[in-house]
């Protein structure tokens, strides 16, 4: 089965202005369209699973336990809307830890392989900025950066990263579902 991963926060809710984060259910606003463009992608046969960077942990600025809570709830006004989020793979760490699950580096999708049997040779990576982008080329995968959050084309810059552009998640669903993002069926050398 192929699957798909979604960054969270400019993908599926809004960004909070720069500096803060969403720090209860209540901050969670979902995107307009993605609930929908998650249950199209659902019902179309693929696996869903997000993958995000939530520092405001390791700063001391929301609880493991509210992040959780605010997944939870995520998943289930998706599951309501018709889609289904297998799992949240988060990692809460400070961006200068050094860690391997911090997006760009590609330890997230790692642990989906080892956890979720995730086959990475079949999956893409849809995110809202150029580090969501790096995680997956890191690994080969294939990108779409949406603009609906951080995702700016001026991010990209010179370094000419692979990836295609979408204006949202709901667009990015167009894409797949269309055959114009085609997700690989051959080994990439994983």
């Amino acid at each position: 089965m192929q699957t798909i991963f979604l960054d969270r926060d400019g993908v599926i809710n809004r960004n909070r202005p720069r500096g803060e984060y969403v720090k209860s259910w209540e901050e969670f606003q979902f995107l307009p369209g993605a609930r929908d463009a998650i249950a199209r992608l659902t019902k179309a046969g693929f696996r869903l699973l997000v993958v995000t960077n939530q520092a405001c942990v390791g700063k001391g600025i929301v609880s493991w336990l509210t992040v959780q809570e605010i997944h939870a709830r995520m998943m289930q006004e998706v599951a309501r809307a018709g889609g289904q989020i297998e799992a949240v793979l988060c990692c809460p760490h400070l961006e200068d830890s050094g860690c391997d699950c911090r997006k760009p580096a590609p330890g997230l999708l790692r642990r989906a392989q080892e956890e979720y049997q995730v086959d990475l040779r079949r999956a893409i990576m849809v995110g809202d900025s150029a580090k969501d982008v790096q995680a997956a080329t890191a690994i080969g995968m294939p990108a779409i950066m949406v603009l609906s959050g951080l995702g700016r084309i001026a991010d990209l810059g010179s370094s000419s990263l692979p990836c295609r552009l979408a204006i949202n998640l709901a667009h990015a669903a167009r894409l797949i579902l269309s055959g114009e993002v085609l997700l690989p069926e051959a080994p990439l050398g994983l």
